[in-house]
């Protein structure tokens, strides 16, 4: 079921890559954002990472950033961990609501959970994002090592040269794909536990996407 989701997250942000007004092409880019509100509607959410009711979005009022939330997010291995736990994945689909006369692009996302691996295991974030009917990005990866027993934060950011924008006067869905995957490694999976979770036990834990923005050229 659809669940509109409307500008008010109350996170704190980081100001948007700078963007350039179409046809602006050798010019210095201008900070620009809608001055309008966006709506993000998350239309469906598929995955082991994030059934139903345990992900939710929140657009950052400056319309340059906007946080998936999880409260059920976690891969693990060791003594009664079903034998799939070792990996879990989610994939949002978002309908993203303009302003008339702008387009946007990720530039940055920023991912956070926490991890506890044993001496010899290993734990992988992985993303990708993409706009419906459109190539995927190349998928970003980030492994951390055990012994870990701490908080984790992986930053994936887009050149400004290599964003890739939503058509301008198109309706595309956009699509988050993320995973986390627990490898016992040289550990030993029946006597003790490794996990990797996107969300805490005490308050949920947020991953971040930055938005640039740009100009649609005027209609002809």
């Amino acid at each position: 079921m659809s669940r509109t989701l409307l500008t008010g997250a109350a996170a704190a942000v980081l100001a948007a890559t700078a963007t350039t007004p179409a046809g602006a092409a050798g010019h210095t880019p201008q900070i620009t954002a809608p001055p309008d509100k966006i709506v993000i509607e998350l239309a469906t959410v598929n995955g082991s990472g994030c059934r139903e009711g345990t992900a939710e979005v929140a657009v950052a009022p400056d319309n340059t950033a906007f946080t998936v939330t999880y409260s059920d997010y976690l891969a693990q291995v060791g003594p009664g961990a079903p034998p799939t736990a070792f990996r879990k994945n989610c994939q949002l689909n978002l309908r993203v609501h303009v302003p008339s006369g702008f387009t946007y692009a990720i530039v940055q996302a920023d991912y956070r959970g926490f991890a506890f691996l044993q001496p010899g295991a290993w734990g992988q974030e992985r993303a990708n994002y993409y706009f419906q009917g459109m190539p995927q990005t190349t998928q970003r990866t980030h492994q951390f090592n055990g012994p870990f027993n701490d908080n984790w934060q992986a930053t994936d950011r887009t050149e400004y040269a290599d964003l890739v924008w939503a058509p301008c006067g198109e309706k595309r869905n956009f699509n988050i794909n993320t995973e986390l995957r627990v490898n016992a490694g040289t550990s030993n999976p029946q006597a003790a536990t490794s996990f990797m979770t996107m969300d805490s036990t005490d308050a949920s834990v947020s991953t971040l996407y930055h938005l640039a923005w740009q100009a649609c050229p005027a209609p002809r």
